[in-house]
Order: C-alpha cells, then sequence, then structure tokens
C-alpha cells in the first residue's frame, strides 16, 4: 500500500496536463476581417541566414491585401541582410530591410531591433514575427479578425513547433511541458487579470499600434530576455486586453536545429524569464525546484527500476520499489505520449522522455548558474535580476 500511495504524484501530474492545461481558442477560418487597416510585420534578424528567405518568401504570400514587411538586420555575422534584400527584389510586396544601428546601453539585442522596427514601420497595427517562422497565406488575416473580434489590443498565436532531428523531438516536449505546466490556462489568465500567469509568443505578437505605444513599445522592455513575456504582462497589467490564440496550421517555427542550439537557446531565458513570473519571495526557490523536478519525476523512477530489474536492490525492497518504481514510468510514459502526439512528434520518441530529462536538467542547471549573465548569438548581457 505505502507503495501504491508514493504513485499518487506522478497520477495527479499526468491527470493535471491531460485534464487542467488547456491551449487558447483556433483562430477563426475567417481570413476577411471587417476592416484591412495597414500592418507592418516586423522582422528583428540576427544571423539568421538559414531561415530569412524562407520566413520572408511566407509573409509576401500572405493573402491579406495591406502589409508593409519591416526587417531589422541586427548587426548581423553572416549574410541575413542580402538574403532579405534579395527576396525584398523579387515580391510584389513592400519588404524594406533597415540596418540595425549599434546597441545603446541598457539594451538587449532584440528589443531595440523591434524598436527600430516599429520606429520605421507605417502601419497602424504592428505584427513583431522572428525570423525562424513560416507563415500561411491567411494567418494574418485571421489573427487581424481576431483583433477586432476580441476588441484586443495584443493578439498572440501558439503555432505549430517543427522538430525534424532526434534531439528537437527528444528535447523541445519536456521544456515545452515545463511551459506549459506552469501557464496552463492562458485565456483564462488573460481574462482575470492574473498578469504573472501570462505569457505571449514572441513568434507571432499582433498589436494595435495605438496600445502598443501606450504600452512604451520595447522601450519599457529593453533590459527583458523574455521580452515577449514582459510585455504580455504589462498589457495584462495596465487593464488592456491580451487574446491569446491557436493556429497549428498557419504557423509553424522551427526554433532550433541541433543540441547545442538548443542548450544555448533555452538557457538565455529559462530562469531568467522563469523569475519573472514569479512573486518576488518564491524566486529563490525556482533554480533549486526547476533542476529537481525533472531529476525527481523523470529520471529516478526510470533509473530505479533499472536497478530492480538488475537485481541491485537490497532483498526486501525489491517489490515496493519495484511497484513504485513501475507505477511511476507507466504514468510518465502515458503523459509523453498525450505530450508528443500534442506537439506532433513521433510518439516512439516518448519513452526516451528521461534522456530529453537529463538535458533539460542540465539546461535548466546552466540558467541558473549563469545568473545575471546571458549569452546569445555572439553577445554577452549582464541583466538586472531584481527588477
Amino acid at each position: 500500500m505505502p507503495a501504491l500511495l508514493l504513485i499518487l504524484p506522478w497520477v495527479a501530474l499526468l491527470l493535471f496536463f491531460v485534464v487542467a492545461v488547456r491551449p487558447p481558442r483556433a483562430l477563426s477560418t475567417v481570413a476577411s476581417p471587417r476592416h484591412t487597416p495597414l500592418v507592418s510585420v516586423i522582422v528583428p534578424a540576427r544571423n539568421e541566414a538559414m531561415n530569412i528567405e524562407t520566413c520572408l518568401e511566407s509573409l509576401a504570400a500572405s493573402a491579406y491585401p495591406r502589409m508593409e514587411i519591416v526587417v531589422v538586420d541586427d548587426r548581423s555575422d553572416d549574410d541575413t541582410g542580402a538574403r532579405a534584400r534579395g527576396v525584398a527584389g523579387r515580391t510584389g510586396v513592400d519588404v524594406r530591410v533597415i540596418d540595425g544601428a549599434p546597441l545603446p546601453p541598457g539594451w538587449l539585442g532584440k528589443p531595440w531591433a523591434c524598436r527600430q522596427g516599429a520606429g520605421a514601420a507605417r502601419g497602424d497595427v504592428l505584427l513583431f514575427t522572428d525570423a525562424d517562422t513560416r507563415h500561411g497565406p491567411d494567418l494574418l488575416g485571421r489573427a487581424v479578425a481576431a483583433l477586432e473580434e476580441d476588441a484586443a489590443d495584443l493578439v498572440t498565436v501558439l503555432g505549430r513547433q517543427i522538430t525534424e532531428s532526434f534531439w528537437e523531438r527528444v528535447v523541445q516536449p519536456q521544456m515545452f511541458v515545463m511551459l506549459f505546466l506552469r501557464f496552463f490556462d492562458l485565456e483564462r489568465a488573460a481574462r482575470s487579470g492574473r498578469w504573472r500567469d501570462v505569457v505571449a509568443n514572441g513568434q507571432f505578437m499582433l498589436f494595435r499600434r495605438s496600445s502598443y505605444e501606450a504600452l512604451g513599445g520595447h522601450e519599457a522592455v529593453r533590459a527583458e530576455v523574455a521580452e515577449d513575456l514582459a510585455l504580455a504582462q504589462h498589457t495584462v497589467k495596465r487593464g488592456m486586453r491580451l487574446a491569446p490564440r491557436t493556429d497549428e496550421e498557419q504557423l509553424a517555427t522551427r526554433m532550433y536545429r541541433s543540441l547545442g542550439g538548443l542548450v544555448e537557446g533555452w538557457s538565455k531565458n529559462a530562469f531568467v524569464g522563469g523569475r519573472q513570473s514569479l512573486p518576488p519571495l518564491l524566486r529563490p526557490f525556482l533554480g533549486p525546484v526547476a533542476v529537481l523536478v525533472p531529476v525527481i519525476w523523470w529520471i529516478v523512477p526510470p533509473v530505479a527500476l533499472a536497478l530492480v530489474a538488475s537485481g541491485a536492490v537490497a532483498p526486501g525492497w525489491e517489490r515496493g520499489v519495484a511497484v513504485w518504481s513501475g507505477g511511476a514510468v507507466s504514468c510518465s510514459l502515458v503523459l509523453w505520449l498525450v505530450a508528443n502526439r500534442r506537439f506532433r512528434v513521433p510518439l516512439r520518441y516518448a519513452p526516451l522522455y528521461p534522456l530529453g530529462a537529463l538535458v533539460a536538467t542540465y539546461v535548466f542547471l546552466r540558467s541558473w548558474t549563469r545568473g545575471r549573465k546571458v549569452e546569445w548569438k555572439g553577445r554577452v548581457y549582464t541583466v538586472d535580476l531584481d527588477a
């Protein structure tokens, strides 16, 4: 009986993930809003030569009738700017590429690039999107329609995460499950005004320009690593309306392509962004909890089960350890099967969840131990953790 009781936390987590985690509503399939304001699509891009052409070509193929695209080449070390200008020269859409100015003191790179893009934009509606995104032809029209339907100040869209390599399929579900366990009902949090419980997807953030400027734009989050989270929090905190939506058919992103990219990318904001979503009294506990959770939940039980199978468990303990570890592993396997199905990762990768948890543990440990030091795309920042 004690061994069965010890399984209850794994049962509870599985039930919570299945029942309580709710993705936002899908965007309406209506792609033609009543009003068609000029939309300025702003793409900050630093060292995005591998992605920029696909992103811009997908944006240029939009069915939305009134748009311009502003690419900010954030002082790239590769030929991002040249590739972006090549796309600009072969589309019928207004595509402008501007060279980013030097980074001013107190600013991080992405907020500064977005600020420059907003300054050059002419539209009444501003879309901030990442260079590693792919947009369907109806996405922008649907999002503008949602801006009207919800009388929203900010519409953020969650799309599909593209995972093609082994490590993407093993690690990305781990990171997104942790995110969804923290931000498990975005629409409800936005409606209730619980500003610490909201987040926006920086891959697609559609603002009314008047609302963006009232928030202070990216200048208000100039020193934030997770600037999308901060902008969502500012929106709700100011009493404005945040509308999270989903469209996995029209928006897709391939965030990282290698294990090194995964570790570097998630290390950048796992700890700093997590602190931002917690009250000050809880922040000191974030580091140890974030490191211990994947170890306790998803590494210890399979290790214990392997020890039982190898006969390494002391006599008299085998049955209890086998019941507990077998139950915990079974619950975890079901959870990762459900998660992989949601994230469109082949189900055969679900049994590899302990390996993914090991990498996730390293990511959280690396992010935590670096503290105020943040590295990203050749730049090193020192951030204020007490803000």
